[in-house]
């Protein structure tokens, strides 16, 4: 396990990381998750493995410490990113290759937006992207209680029956305090907004997108400014884990590593 401090008072993110060749690919979890847990088996995958591997949980997440004085916006959580990496030696020629999840994405997203120098790939699994989303988005409703609700008057226990086990598994893991603080700021989002930060990069992006979850809104203007959509059929918010195959190939496809050009888009459909 490695750590490195991202505020004044001494608090350190964590990660643990696998050896390996070529540049370094990152792994970042959504809201209440963990990274080793939803990323593992696919940095595992034979298309991927052979790859040094990071796997960060960001602050208030995991194996992170939780201070109650950080303010857990998106901007904070890329910071505290941006310190595990530079600690980790991944800028340099190139930079690292993220794979973010969901509220992950966003982060990830901000990050690049920030560091460019500590990113040379993104790798985005339905990442938040618009300020306000609708009520089914991946904040579960914590947004809507208030900080002392959620954390002290019964909120979060009342979110945690609300949500499928498995998210509840790792969503026991996070501070509510935490937990609350981030998904309001991802409610909130970002200026700009972390799409149009998304479609004035610069480097190689993918955005995948559960088939199950629907169409991905503004989809051709992401296209348009250089962002390869792929959408995973049989797939919903969890493509890693409902289409583990699928999700190896899209982030094989197009790095150093990368398969023969078809494997890129053997489980994809035309749009995410």
């Amino acid at each position: 396990m490695r750590q490195a401090g991202f505020d004044e008072c001494g608090s350190v993110i964590r990660w643990t990381e696998s050896a390996g060749e070529g540049p370094a690919r990152v792994y970042v979890h959504g809201l209440g998750a963990a990274s080793t847990i939803y990323h593992a088996h696919i940095a595992a995958h034979p298309l991927l493995a052979g790859r040094r591997s990071l796997f960060v949980d960001l602050p208030g997440h995991g194996i992170s410490d939780r201070p109650a004085g950080f303010g857990y916006r998106l901007e904070d959580h890329a910071d505290a990113l941006a310190a595990a990496l530079d600690a980790a030696g991944v800028g340099g020629p190139g930079g690292a290759e993220l794979v973010a999840h969901s509220m992950g994405g966003a982060v990830a997203i901000v990050l690049a937006h920030r560091r460019p120098d500590l990113v040379s790939r993104l790798v985005l699994t339905e990442a938040n992207l618009d300020p306000h989303p609708p009520a089914s988005a991946s904040s579960s409703g914590i947004a809507s209680w208030t900080e002392d609700e959620f954390a002290h008057g019964g909120g979060f226990a009342r979110v945690l029956q609300r949500i499928g086990p498995a998210w509840a598994a790792t969503m026991r893991l996070a501070d509510p305090l935490a937990l609350h603080r981030s998904a309001t700021w991802l409610v909130r989002g970002t200026r700009p907004t972390m799409r149009r930060m998304l479609m004035d990069l610069r480097v190689p992006r993918v955005f995948l997108q559960g088939a199950l979850s629907g169409e991905l809104p503004g989809a051709d203007e992401l296209m348009t400014s250089g962002v390869r959509v792929i959408t995973v059929p049989d797939a919903g918010h969890n493509v890693m884990f409902d289409a583990p195959d699928a999700f190896a190939q899209a982030i094989a496809a197009g790095g150093p590593d990368a398969p023969a050009p078809a494997a890129a888009d053997a489980s994809s459909a035309p749009q995410p």
